[in-house]
């Protein structure tokens, strides 16, 4: 179902403290908590003796004591404190996952940690780049499984119906969709020549009159998405060459969680190339962005009850990245298995 050797986001920064925060990733239950020098832990959150989660517990020094018996696990998760008894029983230890804090969320490497690399985590290169800005984003949980997500973050042609108030508009529709892979995931992609600027984008746009849009939609194994949005003067848009000086970027990376078969965690955040320092266009941004994501929501909690009691009958064209993506993703889950 899951594909364990990857990172994934467990929770924002702001999510984190000295207080245990207790969150469920891949059907495995972790405790987060902050050393004493504020840099992240990630446990086990179940006290081996009767099993009460150590999320119950609090937080001592740099270790994790359990609100039942006092049993003390430190960062490793190694016992180091059992007041109850004698002498630490050598059972007493809690799986320890690495743990990396990094653009303002908490990754956590779920699989075999021998292979944890936190050089693996998506790099950014804009994220300290003054002269564009970041949204910070927010998190929200979905009651559907993760790859019906990945299959909307691979499906462009979404935005028409779902998002006609932001992101989408008529002009978008039957415009064939390019698909291309790399070792690290699915693209899907396509230019949209001479059309009105979207609802959502025309506020921020520095130019008048129609665009060349492009919309590409990158889905990175295990489920990250990064979303491009290029919004120029129509006439100007190209893959080659340097871009119109009033052009407008925005990249949105988006992170899925699995909770469970059917409940995910979705966290995001955008980068633009305009107003880096301007706290309004944040607030706008983010509260936009948040109001389109919750229409996905409702469309894909309903999609997963739909699934549930009847599946699929068919597949369009607009599928073939979604389900380029799913076969790597079998293949991959297979592989580690074995």
């Amino acid at each position: 179902m899951f594909l364990e050797n990857a990172w994934y986001v467990a929770a924002l920064s702001t999510d984190v403290s000295r207080r245990p925060f207790a969150v469920k990733m891949l059907n495995q239950s972790l405790v987060l908590f902050r050393k004493q020098d504020g840099t992240v832990v990630a446990l086990e959150d179940s006290c081996p003796h009767r099993r009460l989660p150590l999320s119950m517990g609090r937080v001592q020094g740099d270790t994790i004591e359990c609100g039942y018996h006092g049993l003390r696990f430190d960062c490793s998760g190694a016992c180091v404190g059992a007041p109850t008894a004698t002498d630490i029983p050598p059972t007493a230890v809690v799986r320890q996952y690495p743990a990396v804090e990094k653009y303002g969320v908490i990754w956590v490497w779920m699989g075999d940690a021998q292979q944890a690399n936190a050089d693996d985590i998506i790099q950014i290169k804009e994220w300290d780049d003054p002269n564009w800005g970041v949204n910070r984003g927010d998190a929200m949980e979905v009651a559907c499984n993760y790859l019906y997500i990945t299959d909307n973050l691979l499906d462009p042609s979404h935005v028409t119906w779902v998002h006609q108030s932001s992101f989408g508009s008529h002009d978008l529709v039957g415009v064939p969709l390019e698909v291309t892979e790399a070792d690290n995931g699915v693209t899907v992609w396509r230019w949209l020549r001479d059309i009105e600027v979207s609802p959502f984008y025309k506020k921020f746009v520095k130019f008048e009159g129609n665009c060349d849009r492009k919309q590409q939609y990158e889905m990175r194994y295990p489920a990250h998405a990064v979303i491009r949005a290029i919004f120029t003067p129509a006439g100007t848009g190209s893959d080659e060459g340097d871009f119109h000086p009033d052009v407008f970027l925005m990249d949105s990376y988006n992170f899925l969680t699995p909770i469970d078969e059917k409940n995910t965690r979705y966290f995001w955040f955008q980068l633009r190339n305009f107003s880096p320092n301007d706290e309004e266009v944040s607030r706008i941004f983010n509260e936009d962005v948040r109001a389109a994501f919750h229409e996905d929501k409702v469309v894909l909690e309903a999609v997963q009850q739909g699934m549930d009691a009847k599946g699929a009958r068919l597949s369009l064209p607009s599928d073939k990245g979604a389900l380029l993506f799913r076969r790597r993703m079998s293949e991959k889950i297979r592989a580690e298995k074995a």
